[in-house]
């Protein structure tokens, strides 16, 4: 299985892919609006199909890319029927069984930090996605969105905490920088439900704690109860000046072959060193180039027109990577990197 979790630094939200080794069919697991462009790049890289997308719960504290994949990809969308979202393909009822080709999840409801929590569990249970049911050492909160201490605490002891010990537990947050715990640890050492906790312990616990209302529950939740779909339904404006791809590094790439046909309207970034260069030469169809090598770009910086939008290319695609980014830091809004360099030109 291929396996990969990611990070949203604004929201600290997991992201979780998981793939068919063989068939290639993809699941996206608590997927983040803003990142659906990471996610899709990944998704490219690795060469893999998305055909399903899958929300733990109606989150407060990000909008789920969820839509906005769907119309990208033509994946599918799943989410408790509990839940009632707009615009889901498969509203998963409790132990309903789910996934893509190579990768069964089996759904479990785990209410209590809301009413449509539920956690995801592969089929033969050595992992377990659990939302923000169960976080590494913690819990989610129960202060809205019909949040429940007693519901919570019978969703982790008499459904997650019936797992085999060594299941592994991955999460939908962490605040602290931690990846992964298993259930025998959160059995053990769970601030708030482990160790001798019994129920009273618990819902004395979570209902004596004050913290404050997420800063973007007012956006979040309406927003995730239409599975992320903006309210005019239109999709994010893109970039208008070139046909670019976003790399999982969040490179901006053009083709070569767009480059050759659109070379008028823009600048052309040689960032080689001059002992590469023959002299006069140019990049095929690339008149006109200008020539800064990278170790001194960030000192000639007002040697590049801003007037149009700058390509940069080195030899292989890298070294203009790095350009792009130095272009960017230096106010530049509309710069690409030339997918391959001259190597595949």
């Amino acid at each position: 299985m291929i396996f990969r979790q990611l990070f949203d630094a604004t929201s600290s939200t997991y992201t979780y892919l998981l793939a068919d080794e063989h068939g290639r069919e993809a699941v996206l697991i608590d997927p983040v609006f803003e990142q659906a462009q990471r996610d899709l790049a990944l998704i490219e890289e690795l060469e893999l199909k998305l055909k399903l997308v899958a929300d733990t719960h109606c989150h407060a504290d990000h909008i789920t890319a969820a839509w906005l994949l769907k119309q990208k990809t033509g994946c599918r969308i799943a989410s408790a029927a509990t839940i009632g979202a707009e615009h889901v393909d498969v509203a998963l009822t409790p132990d309903q069984r789910f996934g893509v080709s190579g990768i069964e999840l089996q759904a479990l409801a785990t209410p209590g930090h809301t009413d449509g929590c539920m956690s995801f569990m592969l089929a033969d249970h050595s992992m377990v996605f659990t939302g923000d049911t169960l976080l590494i050492r913690g819990c989610g909160r129960i202060d809205f969105q019909q949040g429940d201490a007693s519901a919570l605490y019978r969703s982790i002891t008499e459904q997650l905490f019936t797992l085999p010990p060594a299941c592994a537990v991955y999460p939908a947050h962490d605040y602290q920088g931690r990846m992964k715990s298993t259930i025998g640890e959160e059995q053990r050492f769970n601030a708030r439900i482990g160790g001798d906790a019994n129920r009273t312990d618990f819902v004395g616990y979570m209902e004596a704690m004050h913290l404050p209302h997420p800063k973007r529950i007012d956006e979040a939740v309406p927003a995730n109860l239409r599975s992320g779909a903006p309210e005019d339904g239109r999709l994010p404006e893109a970039a208008d000046w070139a046909d670019l791809r976003i790399t999982f590094a969040g490179v901006p790439e053009v083709e070569s072959a767009w480059l050759i046909h659109n070379q008028p309207s823009v600048t052309v970034l040689d960032v080689r060193t001059d002992d590469e260069i023959i002299e006069g030469e140019c990049p095929p169809g690339l008149d006109g180039a200008v020539r800064i090598p990278l170790d001194e770009l960030s000192a000639r910086i007002d040697e590049v027109p801003r007037d149009k939008p700058v390509v940069a290319l080195c030899r292989s695609g890298r070294r203009s990577a790095l350009a792009v980014n130095i272009l960017k830091k230096q106010g530049f809004k509309k710069v690409a990197s030339l997918r391959g360099g001259l190597v595949e030109f």
